[in-house]
């Protein structure tokens, strides 16, 4: 680990390690956490345990694996490479294929103005607006076409695949959203027309003074329009004005890292997402 990112990384790995403990219950196995959300939401993960002396084991993480499949949950574990590079080896050897995302941190003073960066107006969710509750449908159905159709490149797919997507939220899941937003520990964001409604969306997590920016995603349709650039630094402008001074996130790709570059953010880094392999036939 480069010494110069060590407190960087003691705190990413206190961030991870707190986001979903107000949702979640925790089962450690060996070196391996496992959040289990309480309730209806999205799944969470498993990650190192925080001051683990060595990396989690084969058998750490099929202990896990069968844990997980006996919920219904995914298989999926998360962490940072550089503060445990020896759970690459091991996740591979289990059959997991692990995505190694760029890990970028933010430098506020190469942070641009939103509107530089696309003509199509960003807006953050405000909880006590009567729409609420539509814009975050539409902020999860846009970020539902986005990443079916993953990268950076046009497509097809757009406001009507959007709207076949929107799903009304329960009641309990928009009451979190609700709280969460009110606490300053989530900020959502919609980029949108008159004509065409929302064509990229994003959101931020925050605990105390860290936040990672995640979800952010372009109508395929409308890409190449700087939605992306712009939704993020409307966030990452958000967290800022909130006092947040580390703002960090994880791209899909070298490409999608190069928008975030454009946004000031920095490569510190890499975040390893792992999940079982594909069957091929």
């Amino acid at each position: 680990m480069d010494p110069a990112h060590k407190d960087l990384f003691r705190r990413l790995e206190r961030f991870y390690d707190a986001v979903p403990r107000d949702a979640a219950r925790v089962e450690e196995y060996g070196d391996l956490v496992l959040f289990v959300r309480d309730g209806a939401g999205f799944p969470f993960y498993a990650r190192p345990r925080i001051g683990a002396s060595q990396p989690p084991s084969l058998a750490d993480l099929g202990a896990v694996r069968e844990r997980q499949r006996e919920l219904g949950l995914p298989e999926a574990f998360e962490w940072v490479h550089e503060t445990t590079p020896g759970l690459l080896p091991v996740a591979r050897s289990a059959g997991l294929a692990v995505l190694e995302a760029p890990l970028m941190v933010l430098d506020p003073e190469a942070l641009p103005d939103p509107a530089s960066l696309s003509d199509v107006p960003v807006r953050v969710l405000d909880p006590d607006a009567p729409d609420f509750a539509a814009a975050v449908a539409a902020r999860r159905a846009v970020a539902a076409v986005a990443f079916a159709a993953a990268g950076t490149g046009r497509g097809e797919a757009g406001p009507a695949e959007r709207d076949a997507a929107v799903r009304a939220l329960e009641a309990a899941a928009l009451d979190e959203e609700r709280v969460r937003v009110v606490g300053g520990r989530r900020i959502s964001a919609l980029a949108a027309t008159p004509a065409e409604g929302a064509l990229a969306s994003g959101m931020a997590m925050r605990v105390d003074d860290v936040a990672e920016i995640a979800g952010v995603g372009t109508l395929p349709v409308a890409r190449r329009r700087g939605l992306g650039a712009a939704v993020t630094a409307t966030l990452a402008r958000e967290l800022l004005a909130a006092g947040t001074d580390l703002v960090f996130l994880s791209a899909g790709s070298e490409e999608i890292a190069r928008v975030y570059l454009r946004v000031g953010f920095r490569r510190v880094g890499t975040a390893c997402i792992a999940e079982p392999a594909p069957v091929i036939p």
